[in-house]
């Protein structure tokens, strides 16, 4: 209610992406969490994802050791269990994952740098639209190369995105003491994705390439950004669509200095004052604020967001889960970004990609997932607000009441 009260009073303010029935109306089902996606199909469900890799392997300690910055790439199916719930990521406790229970690697295609280009541009033809978007997932510190690639299945599948997902996976450890050196595995990996954000743009026919980045990979990912803006100017973003920027651990500063260098509009920041991961890099960073941790209800704070010219999205309320640090997969945000990048656009919705007669790889076929139609009052999606009027700060809003299922 006070975040309630406090929007009204503002009208500057748009409602909340995360709580309006209308976005959820363009997500598989209303707004209750723990929505069950099996009910479709019998069995699991596959994904197929482009994947570069700047770990040395796939386990560990392969995959946490000390980098080279050199890309690996592949394609790779990661399966949905059938029982799949919104906003989880089903996995075994111990011992290897069942594809009827759990999210799980179906198989692997190893390929060279121009096998990768041709697939996905084989990949793009004959979609129409908003599915000839990529969806690039870049993980945070802390994270196993298997939670990276089930966690862009699950926002594939929960957040009910028809485009293709692409993964950029770093070693990041697997251990909350080695921050220090996920950071420096983060700065030898910067100029392989700055190279992956390029190759993806300059695909034939794609449509947008939207990022998501979590945590440590939101500075990665702004850095590789950065980089590509000084090299190329203006047309390293033309392809670009949104950049989502979930519990980003920047430095408020050197944010600054990175979004100076872009258009601030393709930019969204998820925040949440109360992820204790991020207090914990504050106090590692010698108590300097991290952008995710700002607190938009604090008024010095909330200046510096306005500022920054993004557009900032309060999840305080969805991360009231273990420490905070990963509201960006709760079921009403995920369904809130699937919901965002799906958006059509109407300067291409009639354009396809073509590449020959037809795609040659039946292998990497499938069924893009279809949004439902808006609701009657459907809120305005997160970014819809004209790019020349300020950047608001969104206030979380009380839950709207669930839309139906079909």
């Amino acid at each position: 209610m006070r975040h309630a009260r406090r929007a009204r009073g503002a009208r500057r303010f748009l409602p909340t992406a995360l709580a309006a029935a209308g976005l959820c109306a363009l997500a598989l089902a209303g707004c209750g969490g723990g929505g069950d996606l099996g009910a479709e199909a019998a069995g699991p469900r596959q994904t197929a994802m482009f994947v570069v890799s700047t770990r040395r392997g796939e386990t560990p300690p392969a995959s946490e050791a000390s980098n080279d910055g050199v890309g690996r790439f592949s394609l790779q199916f990661v399966s949905t269990p059938p029982g799949h719930r919104v906003g989880q990521l089903e996995a075994p406790s111990i011992g290897a994952p069942d594809p009827a229970r759990h999210f799980a690697l179906v198989k692997r295609r190893p390929l060279d740098e121009d096998g990768f280009l041709t697939t996905l541009a084989t990949h793009l033809s004959g979609r129409v639209g908003s599915n000839r978007d990529v969806l690039l997932y870049v993980h945070g510190f802390n994270t196993s190369y298997d939670e990276a690639r089930f966690r862009l299945a699950q926002i594939v599948e929960d957040g009910r995105f028809g485009g293709v997902p692409a993964l950029f996976t770093w070693p990041s450890t697997n251990a909350l003491l080695d921050y220090g050196a996920a950071k420096e595995n983060a700065t030898i990996s910067r100029d392989a994705l700055a190279r992956v954000i390029r190759e993806l743009t300059q695909t034939p026919d794609v449509g947008r390439v939207h990022i998501l980045a979590h945590s440590m990979g939101s500075w990665l990912t702004m850095e590789a950004l950065r980089q590509n803006a000084i090299a190329y100017g203006p047309a390293a973003g033309e392809k670009l669509g949104d950049v989502m920027l979930a519990a980003p651990d920047i430095d408020l500063n050197v944010f600054r200095q990175q979004i100076s260098r872009l258009d601030p509009s393709h930019v969204f920041v998820l925040v949440a004052a109360n992820d204790r991961a991020l207090s914990l890099s504050r106090t590692l960073a010698g108590d300097r604020p991290r952008l995710g941790a700002l607190d938009p209800t604090a008024p010095v704070d909330r200046a510096a967001l306005e500022a920054l010219g993004v557009r900032v999205y309060d999840l305080t309320r969805e991360a009231d889960i273990f420490i905070g640090h990963g509201a960006y997969s709760a079921p009403d945000a995920v369904r809130s970004i699937g919901a965002q990048i799906a958006a059509p656009r109407a300067q291409d919705a009639n354009v396809q990609s073509v590449l020959g007669e037809r795609p040659v790889d039946d292998r990497i076929l499938s069924t893009p997932l279809s949004p439902l139609a808006p609701a009657a009052a459907a809120a305005p999606a997160l970014g819809s607000a004209p790019s020349s009027a300020p950047a608001p700060v969104v206030a979380a809003a009380a839950p709207a009441p669930a839309a139906p299922a079909p």
